[in-house]
């Protein structure tokens, strides 16, 4: 969707914008190539390897048009729920956009050795920074059942997580799990089969353990905020998520920061935050055409939103 990003970002000759998640730098350069002359990006990633390969594709961008800024652009090795923080070390007040584009990336999902995929044999890892110590790997062996059920219900929105979680003790008993066709091969003989069931099995146990091992959803709410407090007026936030949890979470976080409160209506006092401070610009979420699913099957489940900074009360 990187032409409706585009449209509703709306990046300005001059301004400074965030990536928040910059993956393969695909959304980044497209940003980067209408800051120029004397625009800036930064860019955030937890893996050092998407890092790399995006620095290289920003810096062919940034060589094909002149700049009257010594740096175009800036790659930090970070979690996005470290935005904020960036910003203010960098002393930044007047952000003029920011994007989010949530949930695992190509380069995570293709490469087996990463063990997000149950599509290809490979260690069970998950881990979006290597450099963390915990891997799904340890979750799967020493979780408590009644814990692995839980994050399975939670984050996988799984109907069948108790019969999951009963099945990966029971196989971990006789061996440990360490790969991913383990793993799936084990929650696919607990998941029944249904007529109406289009994606494999295993989707949802493996996306609930790579959210929770990775904490994805426990510092969305705040990282969203925290570029939104500073944004300039007029500047946008834009955020592509891809299941109903992440999406649910950047809805109510939009909503309560366009100052719609939450509170019980007998409350006296509003307890949940809610300021105005954006206006969306999404009443539903945008969702990619028919030919770019054609074309890039992932995208399907991709929703898309966006608000703009209206008051300047930072």
């Amino acid at each position: 969707m990187l032409q409706e990003v585009l449209e509703l970002l709306d990046p300005q000759p001059g301004g400074l914008y965030m990536d928040a998640t910059v993956g393969l730098g695909g959304h980044a350069s497209a940003v980067l190539a209408r800051l120029a002359p004397r625009g800036r990006l930064l860019g955030l990633d937890q893996d050092p390897e998407a890092l790399a390969l995006a620095r290289e594709r920003l810096e062919q961008v940034a060589r094909q048009h002149e700049w009257t800024v010594s740096e175009p652009f800036q790659l930090a090795r970070a979690n996005f729920s470290a935005a904020g923080a960036l910003l203010d070390r960098l002393g930044v007040e007047d952000l003029r956009g920011a994007l989010f584009d949530l949930g695992v990336s190509s380069l995570q999902l293709d490469r087996p050795e990463r063990g997000f995929s149950f599509r290809s044999d490979g260690p069970l890892d998950m881990r979006m920074d290597p450099g963390q110590p915990r891997t799904a790997a340890e979750l799967v062996n020493t979780l408590p059942e009644s814990e692995l059920a839980r994050v399975i219900a939670d984050y996988g929105e799984e109907r069948w997580a108790r019969r999951v979680a009963r099945a990966i003790v029971t196989a971990r008993g006789q061996r440990p799990i360490g790969t991913t066709a383990q793993l799936s091969q084990v929650v696919s003989r607990a998941v029944p089969r249904s007529p109406g069931l289009n994606i494999h099995p295993a989707t949802r146990t493996f996306q609930a353990l790579r959210i929770a091992l990775n904490g994805e959803l426990d510092v969305l709410a705040g990282a969203l905020e925290a570029c939104v407090r500073r944004l300039a007026p007029g500047g946008r936030i834009v955020v592509l998520a891809y299941h109903s949890l992440e999406d649910r979470i950047v809805k109510r976080t939009f909503a309560r920061l366009s100052g719609r409160c939450e509170c019980p209506p007998r409350l006296p006092v509003c307890n949940c935050g809610a300021e105005p401070l954006l206006k969306v610009l999404t009443r539903k979420p945008l969702t990619p055409g028919d030919a770019e699913v054609d074309s890039n099957p992932r995208a399907r489940s991709a929703r898309l939103r966006a608000a703009e900074r209206t008051a300047d009360n930072r």
